[in-house]
């Protein structure tokens, strides 16, 4: 199976980078992709299993492949057409696309081409073989769930800190966390940030042993704080005011003004996503430096591309040709003739007759030259003419599955009464 997880410096080596669109931009991009597919899932009644596959679709796909090639709204309604099916969630493409575009404005929709549906359908092509058919995706949603039951202390502060935890993982997937560590670290980390924010203190847990210093030793080893830090720093960079201005728009898309439907929809996460972002933002935060600043140079504006495959040229018409004879031409015995009245010369000759009147190879005949269907009457059939009188008299053979009488065995038995006669058999002339 391949291996999805990459180091950092992988991360900033993308097929993006390399097309000329900045490490800022090309995270901006998959926040938006992935921010994307969260509000058309939720707007879908789907459950937060097939939202997070479809986002680490999402994210997996662009390892691979430009956002100048692929735009990100064609292919997040593809992820999470292809996540639907995976997670037995499924939603029709039409339905996906329906939902998913007052979510965008005109311009950005634009990208979907003049046949939407037909596009989501070939780009499904396209992620299946990116992703190698890798179909199964671990979350750290289970473990969230798994971990917070071997916690003890108070009940009310252990819910808070798991909620708080659980919205910590939606948000995680606007980032390239699902690239670059295991789900059970992200469980790990994310709830080390939710009890450090909710001010609850893990001392105790279910199967602890000495030589075990935090909770997490018992399911994870080898942990150690500046990982946690780095996992939770990219996390609450999602909630600075610097990466939450917008930039410019993606390189195959020209608006430049905001519509009314280009406003950030209501987030999926629970009402509980609001308490971590508070105590966030008054705190100094140390965040790791990001590229460029005010006066990075913005990558350069291009026409809209849009994948699309050549068709294959139709075929020209031909006008056809009949050959056959009419349906009158041929003349079967009559029933009511003997088998040997008919002479041999008077028999119909057994290759077509050529019409009457030949038409033209290049122009079809005519309707009325078709005669009307009439009553064919029934055939019959001659006997066999009798054998050459070279070959002499018949030779008495054995029908195939003719056996001689088996002996009596014993006392017990009957004579077995005798086969058949055998038939008249007549060599090949």
């Amino acid at each position: 199976m391949p291996y999805w997880y990459y180091d950092k410096k992988d991360l900033q080596n993308t097929p993006s980078f390399r097309d000329g669109i900045s490490t800022e931009t090309e995270n901006r991009y998959r926040k938006e992709g992935a921010r994307f597919i969260i509000d058309t899932g939720s707007k879908m009644d789907l459950g937060y299993n097939t939202v997070a596959t479809g986002v680490v679709y999402f994210h997996r796909f662009y390892m691979f492949h430009s956002f100048k090639t692929f735009p990100r709204y064609i292919t997040a309604c593809c992820c999470l057409f292809l996540a639907g099916k995976v997670e037995e969630t499924p939603k029709k493409c039409k339905d996906i696309i329906k939902v998913a575009k007052p979510l965008i404005s005109e311009q950005k929709f634009s990208t979907f081409g003049d046949d939407p549906k037909e596009e989501v359908m070939t780009l499904e092509r396209i992620l299946l073989q990116t992703i190698k058919f890798d179909l199964q995706v671990e979350h750290p949603y289970g473990y969230l769930l798994k971990y917070a039951k071997c916690l003890k202390g108070d009940k009310s502060k252990l819910q808070k800190m798991v909620q708080m935890a659980w919205t910590f993982v939606n948000d995680s997937l606007c980032t390239t966390l699902c690239l670059q560590w295991e789900p059970e670290v992200i469980a790990v980390a994310l709830m080390f940030l939710a009890g450090k924010l909710s001010k609850f203190e893990i001392v105790d847990w279910n199967g602890r042993t000495p030589k075990h210093n935090a909770w997490w030793d018992m399911f994870v080893e080898d942990i150690t704080m500046d990982l946690l830090e780095d996992i939770c720093h990219q996390v609450l960079d999602l909630y600075s005011p610097q990466t939450q201005q917008s930039g410019g728009d993606s390189p195959t898309e020209n608006t430049t003004k905001q519509t009314k439907n280009e406003k950030k929809p209501p987030s999926i996460t629970p009402p509980a996503s609001a308490s971590p972002v508070a105590p966030v933002v008054s705190k100094p935060v140390t965040t790791p430096l990001k590229n460029g600043g005010e006066s990075k140079p913005e990558p350069p504006k291009m026409e809209p591309l849009r994948f699309s495959y050549p068709s294959y040229p139709g075929i020209p018409f031909a006008p056809p040709v009949y050959s056959a004879p009419p349906p009158g031409a041929m003349h079967p015995v009559p029933a009511h003739v003997p088998p040997h009245s008919v002479p041999p010369h008077s028999l119909p000759p057994t290759h077509p007759v050529p019409p009457p009147h030949p038409v033209p190879p290049s122009h079809p005949p005519p309707p009325h030259t078709v005669p009307p269907p009439h009553t064919v009457p029934p055939l019959s059939y001659r006997e066999p003419p009798p054998s050459h009188p070279r070959f002499g008299t018949p030779v008495s053979v054995p029908p195939p599955n003719y056996f001689p009488p088996m002996p009596t065995r014993g006392p017990l038995h009957r004579p077995l009464l005798p086969g058949p006669p055998p038939r008249p058999y007549y060599p090949p002339p």
